[in-house]
């Protein structure tokens, strides 16, 4: 297995009738997923999508790709490729379409009607083109060909790219439940003839690469759906994403064989809930659905609450509920039940959100205690079906931290595919097809791109690790009033003091040494205010890291007169 070194160069230029792939996110990471597929000058761009930010990223709304490679290239770009409408792969293109907007976007028709409807709320009309599974579409040098496949929302695909240089094979998001909701199942026929054919590189989902055997049907979720609302004496709350039809689907048919009526909560559910009913992949039983603003005239035992925020997402309907923060409120003997898997990184925010209705007094139910959930990505024994399959050339592990891409690339090895055929890279990595063999040759630079309210982009590390200072560390600002003529401390020092426990009077003690250091640096010639400032940061630094055990962001300010 190749693998990405921390020391690579910039590629070199991508050689006459060789095709170049550069993720720009989702190697590494569970989120954020887009690829760049490059061949005779042109680009095709496989899914734009966003990460949600983690506890160490105080105050940022969402996580872009990095779209410095292409942004000199955008007239190159062919068609933005959308493998499904979850928003870790279609989130971030309206700030792509920002840069040109006439890019077209192709998908199915569920995937792009979530994307249209994110899109109008930017205020951008896009270029759009509908394909379905069986059908093949040529964009420039690029010929795609469109493969059906199951993933934990309508309408997915997989897609091949046919060029002179080979095919490659990208799943998206998949796995092969054979008993689906909406009997649409992942198509291992067209999987076999492509193998058939010829796959030089097999871009393959690795999200669930490390757990054994097969993930379980969908269709199990719905008897423990019907008990847990037999069981429950009044309010039901549940939590999805918000582009979880099936999930959706079966809560509306618990609701309706138990007289309940569901009322959906948050802007997003509200929106992609009521495009999959107009476009008929979501089912709505007579009666059943309800505004949010007749629940009141309701008996508790006659209402379920759809809503957002499974991941424990600070702003979403769920956390905002759990901290007394929401219209909807829970007390003792109300049902939750949280409906998905735990991403990665989010565990802390859900299990704060589970506490904080717990604490309320409801009944909380979720993976860790009930069947409430499966997963929408191929565990390993589906994965190793799809290898035996396809027989590909090569393989890129996609879709994943560093542990899952690296338990796929030794699923790849076990099935008979060269250790040496297996790429295993991060996000920015460069690996060229040529002649048949996918290699590493060089590294562009890939970082995080910080959405934080409208500001996109500058916001750096620099920054977060000045609001984590903030947050873990606290603030202390030093205000002095010195003589210009002798350096003399005319008013203050004063420290005022924020995010400690101890009062201000605390800091009396060093107002003394403050004093004398500012006179002292005075004395030695040093009179600039920015001189003055810095020894006033050394000294107020030394004394609360000796005495408070502290490291807080210290502003000092002198004025002179």
């Amino acid at each position: 297995m190749s693998h990405p070194h921390p020391e690579l160069t910039l590629p070199p230029a991508l050689p006459d009738g060789a095709l170049r792939v550069v993720a720009l996110g989702g190697l590494g990471e569970v989120g954020r997923n887009m690829a760049v597929l490059e061949h005779a000058g042109r680009l095709l761009v496989i899914d734009c999508g966003v990460l949600f930010p983690e506890d160490h990223q105080p105050g940022v709304d969402l996580i872009l790709p990095d779209f410095e490679y292409i942004k000199d290239r955008l007239d190159d770009i062919e068609a933005i490729i959308l493998t499904h409408g979850h928003e870790d792969h279609i989130g971030a293109v309206p700030y792509l379409l920002r840069l040109r907007k006439n890019i077209p976007l192709v998908g199915s028709k569920l995937t792009l009607a979530f994307i249209e409807a994110k899109l109008k709320e930017h205020r951008i009309q896009p270029v759009t083109r509908e394909v379905r599974e069986g059908q093949t579409a040529t964009f420039g040098g690029f010929e795609c060909e469109f493969v059906a496949v199951n993933h934990s929302i309508p309408d997915a695909l997989a897609v091949a790219v046919h060029t002179a240089a080979g095919t490659v094979l990208h799943t998206g998001d998949f796995k092969m439940d054979q008993l689906p909701l909406d009997g649409r199942i992942t198509d291992l026929r067209a999987f076999a003839r492509l193998g058939e054919r010829g796959v030089d590189l097999f871009m393959v989902d690795s999200t669930n690469a490390e757990v054994p055997g097969f993930v379980a049907q969908e269709r199990g979720i719905g008897p423990v759906l019907d008990q847990v609302f037999a069981d429950s004496t009044k309010r039901i709350i549940v939590a999805s994403f918000a582009s979880h039809v099936h999930r959706v689907q079966q809560v509306l048919d618990a609701a309706y064989t138990h007289q309940r009526r569901v009322a959906l909560v948050g802007r997003s559910m509200v929106r992609n809930m009521g495009i999959a009913a107009d476009l008929g992949y979501l089912k709505v039983p007579d009666g059943v659905l309800i505004d949010l603003k007749q629940v009141d005239t309701l008996r508790d035992d006659e209402i379920v609450l759809m809503c957002t925020g499974s991941q424990g997402e600070p702003m979403a309907a769920l956390s905002r509920i759990a901290n007394n923060d929401h219209k909807v409120s829970v007390g003792p003997g109300d049902t939750v039940i949280m409906a998905s898997s735990l991403i990665p990184g989010n565990e802390n925010a859900v299990f704060r959100v589970i506490n904080g209705l717990t604490r309320l007094g409801a009944r909380v139910v979720h993976s860790g205690n009930a069947k409430v959930h499966v997963s929408g990505h191929a565990s390993a024994g589906e994965l190793l079906y799809c290898y035996n399959i396809l027989k590909p050339r090569n393989v890129m592990p996609v879709h994943g931290e560093i542990r899952h891409l690296v338990a796929n690339a030794a699923l790849a090895v076990q099935t008979g595919i060269p250790a040496d055929r297996v790429v295993l890279a991060e996000d920015g990595v460069v690996v060229d097809l040529i002649d048949g063999r996918a290699r590493i040759v060089g590294a562009v630079p890939c970082g995080y791109v910080y959405v934080d309210g409208s500001s996109v982009g500058e916001i750096t590390e620099v920054e977060l690790k000045d609001r984590r200072i903030l947050g873990d560390e606290g603030f202390i600002s030093i205000f002095a009033v010195v003589s210009s003529a002798d350096g003399k401390v005319l008013a203050g020092p004063q420290i005022h003091a924020r995010g400690f426990a101890e009062q201000d009077a605390v800091f009396d003690d060093i107002l003394p040494e403050l004093t004398a250091a500012l006179e002292e640096s005075a004395r030695n010639g040093n009179s600039d205010a920015h001189v003055l400032q810095q020894v006033m940061r050394r000294v107020v630094g030394r004394w609360v890291s000796n005495r408070l055990r502290r490291r807080p962001m210290i502003i000092p300010v002198v004025v002179e007169a």
